[in-house]
């Protein structure tokens, strides 16, 4: 069987920066794809979206890809997000658990309300889309998950709340490797660095200012800051069958600073 003919991709998040990425480089490889999210910028992101002008867009390049506006938060809304996609396809093959806010601070300049809104969408969303969607994947024979997390997930400066989630989003993606290993469902994560990823959260938090974010940016070992593309291509190749027998992993699609390595030296001048 195709990789195609499995079923549907969920990507959340996916109405705007890396997760609209995401979701059309897997509808342009062939995948039919459901991409949900927010319509206006959520905190500290600079990213906004319009998802009739996206559907239209979609529709013009004759993409199977369905945008929703549909917060990762509500559970009645993630769950009706997972009805639309059976209804249209029949089976899902896979979510991408991208959706996520990462507004900068330490526990003390952290407000209380703040950190559980990003508890909640960092951690509570994959955890709500994973339940809405995990009994559909494992009746049809398995499937994959795959999450996207941040090396801030080992700890970095001024990030005490989201690192905090990120942490947690690993975690969260090996016990579910392990839950479901014998549903043949494949949970992987895959994680965005090197700095210089030009998207809505990572903008905001220098004030749209893009020479600021690239300033000390190490980049990637392709030369070059890292884009949305390299993490959809990435996720795309955990979809195929050349994946089927990955699970559990960790896969850096930029600068491998964390898990105790130090930061990549730049050229000796």
């Amino acid at each position: 069987m195709a990789d195609m003919d499995k079923g549907a991709v969920i990507v959340s998040g996916g109405t705007f920066g890396i997760g609209l990425d995401i979701a059309r480089l897997l509808a342009r490889r062939g995948w039919p794809v459901v991409a949900f999210g927010l319509e206006a910028a959520p905190v500290s992101s600079l990213a906004s979206a319009s998802v009739p002008d996206l559907n239209a867009e979609a529709a013009r390049e004759g993409l199977s890809l369905t945008f929703l506006a549909a917060d990762v938060t509500d559970e009645a809304a993630v769950a009706q997000v997972v009805e639309t996609t059976l209804a249209q396809h029949g089976r899902i093959h896979a979510v991408v658990n991208n959706a996520a806010i990462g507004p900068l601070g330490t526990v003390l300049d952290t407000a209380p309300d703040l950190w559980e809104r990003i508890l909640i969408v960092n951690l509570k969303g994959p955890y709500l889309l994973c339940r809405a969607a995990l009994p559909h994947m494992i009746k049809a024979g398995g499937g994959r998950v795959v999450n996207v997390g941040s090396g801030a997930g080992w700890g970095k400066p001024n990030m005490a709340a989201y690192a905090t989630s990120k942490g947690g989003l690993n975690a969260f993606s090996a016990a579910l490797a392990l839950d479901y290993f014998t549903d043949r469902i494949a949970v992987n994560t895959v994680i965005p660095g090197g700095g210089g990823i030009k998207a809505g959260m990572s903008m905001g938090r220098v004030g749209g200012d893009l020479g600021k974010l690239r300033n000390k940016a190490v980049g990637t070992v392709a030369g070059r800051y890292m884009e949305g593309e390299d993490l959809a291509r990435t996720i795309a190749f955990l979809l195929s069958d050349d994946a089927e027998s990955i699970s559990g992993t960790i896969i850096d699609v930029g600068c491998f600073a964390h898990q105790g390595s130090s930061t990549p030296r730049g050229k000796a001048s």
